[in-house]
């Protein structure tokens, strides 16, 4: 059927966005999950992926939530080890607290009919009928980020809540690599991603993924924090690991000397989960402030030319301190960069808790890199690594880009490598949200949003069809 022309008084019925309304961009991840307006630099609005289930089974959502010593408070995560929802339900509630506690608020009614001048016993009957007609999303397009392995029940479920529950007008369904590559204004790249739970490497041309190219692994930043719970209870003498949460009052030591501190009683014992949320946010200070890549040359077990090795060359350069929650600190030199090295070297010493699969070569970055560059087309191998794109928290960690740029250069020698990762901290954490707040402002995506009505007709398998 040929296309008629629009005239000025005929609006079409499936473009989306403009100046009157902002799409919403939800990225949900392993550690956290990010929602804020199309257009803007930053998510408004940054919740935390675990949520507590108290003794009397109500959820809890949100930082000042979760981290208060409730007893018998138990921390749950709705995704899986690989960044794919399991518990529906949940994920549903909590995407939604993070769209409505920070972003949306029903509008404000006019005065002259908002009923405040009205009779007592109608308001009652009037309210329960508003809410329940009410839906979190009516005014506004969402655009949902998915992971490249995501699998079709999975997509499909998502434009299902989209419109069914909180009633949105338009969805998209967009791969993460992808909108991270668009974030830094690249349309063809290999995306280098490094979360919470998994480190993936995936190969874009002209903003499709290319599904052969797709690698991915444990190596990231839950599995840097149990390399450091292990260096912590090998050391002599054991470093304990206490939360912030224990701690009344401290008193300031030398390096190496045991704590003074007073800790606090509970009167009813926080659950293990709980506990290992909390150590947790130790370790990412850790990992933030102490813990670095090896840049090179070479490996950190290899020989250097000075007979010795890499590692003998950073006990002798100045170490870093780190203060734990409880007073004591102490100087931290290869051991910090010895934690890291497994996800270069699988030939690193492994600090690993019982029970762990032992690194393989395939799982780490260069191998990976190296498996999708060899799974496309040889053309598009030049292309793909002069836009190598850095994304995802844990790529923060200190060194991380440097030893990438040399471990690259130094697999493909003829090859000219061009790394792009975002100096600013917000940027390489928020890399898919931010390419998504790109595409939803554009005006020539506005076409492409899928419909209500488009849903009503083809059902919930529009998605497959559509989203590639």
């Amino acid at each position: 059927m040929a296309s008629q022309t629009l005239t000025s008084s005929m609006q079409p019925t499936d473009v989306y966005g403009g100046d009157e309304v902002s799409a919403i961009i939800l990225d949900p991840g392993y550690s956290s999950v990010r929602a804020g307006f199309a257009g803007e630099d930053t998510p408004k609005s940054i919740v935390n992926s675990h949520y507590g289930v108290a003794d009397s089974g109500k959820f809890m959502f949100g930082d000042d939530a979760i981290h208060n010593p409730l007893a018998g408070l138990e921390i749950r995560n709705p995704m899986s080890k690989e960044g794919i929802v399991e518990d529906w339900e949940t994920a549903t509630q909590l995407w939604e607290y993070a769209i409505t506690s920070r972003l949306t608020s029903f509008k404000q009614s006019d005065p002259r009919t908002n009923g405040l001048n009205d009779d007592v016993k109608d308001m009652d009957m009037e309210m329960e009928g508003i809410e329940e007609g009410e839906k979190a999303l009516e005014e506004h397009p969402l655009l949902m980020t998915e992971t490249a392995w995501n699998s079709t029940k999975n997509r499909e479920k998502s434009i299902e809540i989209a419109m069914e529950s909180w009633g949105c007008p338009a969805f998209w369904l967009a791969r993460n690599s992808v909108l991270a590559a668009f974030g830094t204004g690249k349309a063809t790249a290999i995306v280098v991603d490094v979360g919470a739970s998994t480190t993936s490497v995936i190969s874009i041309h002209d903003g499709l993924i290319l599904k052969k190219s797709v690698q991915k692994s444990p190596l990231a930043g839950n599995w840097l924090s149990s390399q450091i719970r292990t260096l912590f209870a090998g050391m002599d003498p054991k470093v304990e690991l206490t939360p912030h949460f224990m701690i009344e009052s401290k008193t300031p030591v030398d390096a190496g000397a045991p704590a003074q501190a007073t800790y606090r009683k509970y009167e009813n014992k926080t659950t293990d989960s709980f506990r290992d949320l909390e150590e947790e946010r130790v370790l990412t200070e850790f990992k933030e402030s102490v813990v670095q890549v090896w840049n090179g040359p070479g490996r950190l077990y290899s020989q250097n030319p000075a007979g010795t090795t890499n590692v003998d060359y950073v006990r002798a350069q100045p170490g870093r301190v780190f203060e734990f929650p409880d007073g004591s600190n102490q100087m931290w030199s290869a051991e910090r960069m010895m934690v890291a090295e497994g996800m270069w070297d699988e030939r690193a010493p492994p600090y690993q808790a019982q029970g762990e699969h032992t690194v393989t070569k395939a799982q780490t970055i260069p191998e990976m890199v190296r498996a999708s560059i060899n799974a496309v087309d040889i053309d598009l191998r030049a292309a793909l690594l002069s836009n190598v794109v850095v994304t995802g928290g844990s790529s923060l960690v200190n060194g991380f880009t440097d030893r990438l740029h040399n471990e690259l250069t130094a697999m493909f020698p003829g090859a000219r490598v061009k790394i792009q990762a975002a100096g600013l901290t917000n940027e390489r954490r928020f890399g898919s949200w931010i390419g998504g707040s790109i595409l939803g402002s554009l005006g020539t995506f506005h076409q492409m949003w899928i419909s209500k009505k488009e849903y009503e007709e083809f059902g919930a398998n529009v998605v497959e069809k559509r989203c590639k």
